[in-house]
């Protein structure tokens, strides 16, 4: 097939825009963004270019007339609902009404929202007890990526898209509303899986409006426990999550976001920092894994389980973000990991992501977000530092995207896994930071000197598959997140004895320790500029990330060069 100049539409540079960007490039095509900012801008960018194609991997906005009543360059947008579905609340009511097959939906844009020519669809069987952002990076992910290359190949062979026939008996899907807060309401007394479904429904955006401790708040980031109490009530705190009591047992709440006055803005936060001064009566209770036997259905952010001579070390936090508290914690569960009498100390994430590095709304939330960033960046290099120095073989698995230090703090470990499909964005520039996290050290180490400065100069997101060419990591696993669980066990099993290991134990043997706590200073002289003196406007941008502010422009390095010259030739 023939490389076809095709314009990314979309809202956001989103984990889901990255990664078709990402798959179109290997494909050998050449993809160029275009972020939504006004209705203006993107008509101009659009029609200056020589696009061929235009898909719509996220897009919030109605697409222009103008763009789309262009017959010679299709406008596709990936629907997250089977073919007849429409509307904005997707993925919210089909996990509120708990169906068994869903699925992905590439349609032509017309002036009737997402009631265009489909182009192409694929299904899935829905997984049980999914959060909305776990179904969105996973399964949904997937199926737009098929329906995305399904689009190009048949863009390439002149294909005709067929009109969305209601009349037909394979067209179940049907027009449904915009999900309101009435749609998504609860009691206390409810069964607690009822009240975990309606979160779950809403995890992200735009959480679900609840009565908690005598305020509104929305809530997010829900785990069932068996424990009960009058519902309504707080029986328990643990790390930074509540234990609310519902009709039949209790609810974990992980995240919250006070309701708003008018006039105000709120952001989420962990529960334990929203309700501060109104938990001194809740019993604390010790979450860590020297305490707490491992057990999947109860909750635990840091887990702790040995197999043989593995031990494996679980962390979870939500939407991979690691405040200064967690990365606390996370460093006195390495170091009761590391006095175990095993040999392969292996550290993966949970169903989200794998991390994204520091936890910038606690960060905008302190009195001084500054020395906050600075608390944090230190407690995420001490959590580095942990892997770094382990006596034992240290293996990373990379269950979901990561982030800055997230990447880093794989690449601390001495070998390093993903599973497939995951996108990593190894670098910090667009934050206004130097970066931290040994990343000096780690990153040559990896990839070497001339490939950690482009990777982290560029600001561009790499696939696993790239990574793999890179050297960042040794191998990829299944995409299906228990297979992957598996695999990864299996290999670290291995690690001791594989001879295509030999190198990275030799390596991890001849550590030079001295060095690596240079890096370390060194990274911290320039962050404390960063994040104390806000010398690249670190706190302008961290501001804006937490506020969700619209972005003015489509990044320069997002832009094709053929999109770039097309717009010079017309300047000129």
């Amino acid at each position: 097939m023939r490389s076809l100049k095709i314009i990314l539409l979309s809202s956001a540079f989103n984990g889901l825009t990255q990664r078709a960007w990402l798959d179109l490039r290997q494909s050998g095509h050449e993809p160029s963004v275009v972020l939504f900012t006004d209705e203006a801008s993107v008509c101009r960018q659009i029609e200056e270019s020589s696009a061929e194609l235009v898909i719509c991997p996220f897009l919030r906005d109605r697409v222009p007339q103008q763009l789309w009543s262009n017959p010679e360059r299709p406008v596709v947008i990936i629907h997250p609902g089977i073919v007849g579905d429409r509307g904005a609340s997707a993925l919210d009511w089909a996990i509120t009404q708990q169906v068994s097959r869903w699925g992905v939906t590439a349609l032509q844009a017309v002036e009737e929202m997402d009631a265009g020519p489909i182009w192409s669809t694929y299904e899935f069987n829905m997984p049980a007890d999914v959060r909305k952002s776990e179904l969105y990076n996973g399964p949904v992910s997937d199926a737009a990526i098929h329906c995305i290359r399904d689009v190009v190949e048949k863009f390439a062979s002149d294909f005709v898209p067929t009109p969305l026939d209601y009349t037909q008996p394979n067209v179940i899907g049907r027009l449904k509303p915009n999900m309101k807060q009435a749609d998504r309401t609860f009691s206390w007394h409810d069964c607690a899986r009822f009240i975990k479904r309606s979160i779950d429904a809403a995890d992200g955006q735009p959480g679900v409006l609840a009565s908690l401790a005598g305020g509104q708040y929305y809530l997010y980031d829900a785990h069932l426990d068996s424990r009960s109490g009058t519902p309504g009530e707080i029986l328990a705190v643990q790390d930074d999550a509540v234990l609310v009591a519902t009709g039949d047992r209790s609810l974990w709440v992980g995240s919250l976001k006070r309701k708003a006055q008018p006039g105000e803005e709120t952001f989420k936060l962990p529960a334990r920092h929203v309700l501060a001064g109104q938990l001194n009566e809740v019993p604390v209770l010790d979450g860590s894994i020297a305490n707490q036997p491992f057990n999947e259905a109860t909750y635990q952010p840091i887990r702790y389980r040995e197999s043989g001579h593995v031990g494996e070390l679980t962390f979870e936090f939500y939407n991979g973000a690691m405040s200064t508290e967690q990365c606390q914690r996370l460093v006195e569960a390495l170091r009761w990991a590391k006095a175990r009498d095993t040999r392969v100390l292996l550290i993966k994430g949970g169903r989200g992501s794998f991390s994204n590095g520091v936890h910038l709304n606690v960060i905008q939330a302190a009195k001084v977000p500054g020395l906050e960033a600075w608390a944090n960046i230190q407690a995420i290099d001490d959590v580095c530092q942990e892997l770094l120095t382990a006596r034992q073989l240290v293996v990373s698995g990379l269950t979901g995207g990561a982030g800055a230090g997230g990447v880093m703090l794989a690449l601390a470990a001495d070998i390093v896994f993903a599973r497939a499909g995951v996108v990593l964005n190894p670098h910090y520039k667009t934050m206004g930071l130097y970066g931290s996290e040994y990343w000096t050290y780690s990153l040559p180490r990896a990839v070497g000197s001339e490939v950690a400065h482009k990777l982290t100069e560029e600001c561009l997101p790499i696939s696993a598959f790239q990574a793999w060419q890179l050297g960042m990591i040794q191998d990829i696993g299944p995409r299906c997140p228990r297979e992957f669980s598996q695999w990864l066990l299996q290999q670290a099993n291995s690690a001791l004895t594989d001879e295509k290991y030999a190198a990275l134990r030799a390596r991890k043997a001849s550590m030079d320790l001295q060095q690596i706590e240079h890096c370390r200073e060194v990274e911290l002289a320039q962050m404390q500029l960063d994040m104390v003196h806000n010398r690249q406007q670190f706190a302008e941008k961290c501001h804006n990330f937490v506020f969700k502010r619209k972005t003015c422009q489509t990044p320069q390095r997002l832009i094709a060069p053929w999109a770039l010259e097309r717009e010079a030739t017309l300047i000129a």
